[in-house]
């Protein structure tokens, strides 16, 4: 039953790390990189579609991406959309393939995304910790139950403490990196 329960806690903590992962993609740096794009959905026919079902996203250069669109005739939308996506890109239009040049980040809009990423760090550690809150919890009812010894819930508290102490250390390395790579000139 310990085991049932720190594993759900390892698949939510799972979970948050790779939803922090996402997070930190739409936080730009001053490099190329399609991921960048993840969050754009264009109407198509009705139905909100993902960018990137839509067309390919190819890096051109440093600081460059080409969006080559596979409907030819959606393509003003696609612009449009990246437009709007609240990501500070300006795309060009040069026939069919769609260029989006990344601005250089100033110092400003660099403090602003690594106040944003450390938000986000932030939340995914709450999330730790609900997870965390949550099986001890569980281990509580079990002990009330008695189905399990208070020395086995101090076990399960432990081990799920030092999981928790582990993600938590998984989501500092991930800011980290994500200011080491906003703060690169």
């Amino acid at each position: 039953m310990i085991d049932d329960i720190q594993a759900d806690a390892e698949e939510r903590m799972d979970k948050s790390l790779e939803a922090l992962a996402q997070n930190f993609n739409k936080i730009r740096t001053g490099r190329a990189h399609p991921s960048i794009l993840d969050g754009i959905r264009i109407d198509y026919y009705g139905s909100e579609t993902p960018l990137k079902q839509m067309a390919s996203i190819n890096v051109e250069d440093a600081r460059t991406l080409a969006v080559s669109v596979f409907d030819k005739s959606i393509t003003p939308d696609v612009e449009k959309a990246i437009m709007k996506s609240n990501l500070g890109l300006n795309p060009s239009t040069a026939g069919d393939v769609i260029r989006i040049p990344m601005p250089m980040l100033t110092e400003e809009t660099r403090k602003g995304f690594i106040k944003q990423a450390r938000a986000e760090a932030e939340s995914a550690r709450v999330s730790m910790r609900n997870a965390r809150r949550d099986a001890n919890g569980m281990l509580k009812d079990l002990v009330k139950e008695k189905e399990i010894s208070e020395d086995e819930e101090r076990r399960g508290q432990d081990q799920i403490q030092k999981l928790t102490d582990v993600y938590v250390a998984k989501i500092d390395a991930a800011l980290t990196t994500k200011e080491a790579d906003l703060m690169e000139i």
